[in-house]
């Protein structure tokens, strides 16, 4: 669903080949790109003896694309949630035999529950890592013009009377309907899932009524103009804020960056391993994703990427500076106040993309 963090090295970005010799046992791994330590795949191969071809992609609708297409020859996939969720009602994925994953015990049981809202009883997926949606901020320029107000707060940018002290210095958020939408329902005490065009026209009121405060909505922007002092305050996933923070860091300007997850609740998101349908090598894919789920290969993956793992077992592996990061890992108190954004039926998507054109442009 997000950019991730650069590095990884291009010699493990192989494209997918469907002629392998028949002998060599290979695994066909399609991921999102630098999202996994090389050396858990380098030590993968060395332990199984089973080659992982590893490709990569940047967004769920490349993914879905590939699938959709069928006979992509892929055998372990990571879409997120609200993508698996439909994907599994267009019958993309094989069910999982949790009896063939020796590791699965070391998932974290409260995300499972979160994740069984997009795959009833999590028969299709296995939990890769997760992340959440909030506001990525510049300290210095909120200080500046909010004194010490708290941060953590959704107030900062649905309160018109606060959105405005914020105008000149730029908002920025998400150019992603779904999921802005499902936010603004859940901080008006709405169901964030809900499909009632009475709770829509609600969400669309409140967000039309802090319209001309925002600078822009933008999915990928909001890192470079978080990094360069070109916005003050961003609605945005927080893989891509700490990006921004550690470009900010870099350039060395002064410019601080933090992040904070909105009191008020937010939107959690999941990428999940899944095996499709017709994987051809399905064997070696459950040999993938069981050493996965090992404790130090998901701490790799995580103190790689600096996203979460739902790994119980990893969490003694962490790096400090990824467990003690409230962005990456919240408290057990934050996490139970996260909500999933699962995919809508195709008649309310398309009164929400309506209602999202009515909100950009002012209508």
């Amino acid at each position: 669903m997000n950019p991730k963090k650069l590095g990884l090295a291009t010699a493990l970005a192989i494209t997918v080949s469907t002629t392998t010799f028949a002998e060599e046992p290979v695994v066909n791994f399609y991921n999102w790109s630098d999202y996994i330590s090389p050396e858990v795949l380098e030590n993968f191969t060395k332990e199984t003896g089973i080659k992982v071809n590893y490709d990569v992609y940047d967004s769920n609708e490349s993914l879905e694309a590939k699938l959709m297409s069928g006979g992509a020859g892929y055998d372990v996939v990571v879409p997120t949630g609200s993508f698996l969720e439909r994907q599994v009602q267009a019958g993309i994925y094989a069910e999982i035999d949790h009896t063939k994953l020796t590791n699965y015990g070391n998932l974290d049981t409260v995300m499972l529950e979160k994740i069984a809202r997009h795959d009833p009883d999590n028969k299709h997926n296995v939990p890769y890592a997760w992340g959440t949606i909030g506001l990525g901020y510049n300290v210095d320029m909120i200080k500046a013009r909010l004194g010490d107000m708290p941060v953590d707060s959704l107030d900062l940018i649905f309160k018109p009377e606060l959105a405005a002290k914020l105008q000149d210095c730029g908002i920025t958020v998400l150019d992603s309907p779904a999921e802005v939408v499902s936010i603004a329902l859940n901080y008006l005490g709405l169901d964030p899932n809900s499909e009632s065009k009475a709770d829509l026209a609600k969400a669309k009121t409140l967000l039309s009524s802090v319209r001309e405060s925002y600078r822009k909505f933008s999915s990928s922007s909001y890192i470079s103009d978080l990094a360069n002092g070109d916005a003050c305050i961003a609605l945005g996933y927080n893989g891509d804020i700490l990006q921004a923070q550690g470009r900010a860091d870099e350039a060395g300007q002064g410019i601080k960056i933090d992040y904070a997850i909105p009191k008020e609740g937010t939107v959690v998101w999941f990428d999940l391993l899944a095996i499709p349908a017709d994987a051809p090598h399905k064997e070696a894919a459950y040999q993938l994703v069981d050493y996965i789920l090992r404790g130090e290969n998901a701490a790799a993956i995580s103190n790689y990427a600096y996203y979460a793992v739902a790994n119980n077992a990893a969490t003694p592996m962490l790096l400090d500076e990824v467990v003690n990061n409230p962005g990456i890992y919240p408290s057990d108190e934050v996490k139970a106040n996260l909500f999933t954004q699962n995919a809508h039926a195709a008649k309310f998507d398309r009164l929400l993309t309506r209602a999202w054109t009515g909100i950009k442009t002012g209508r």
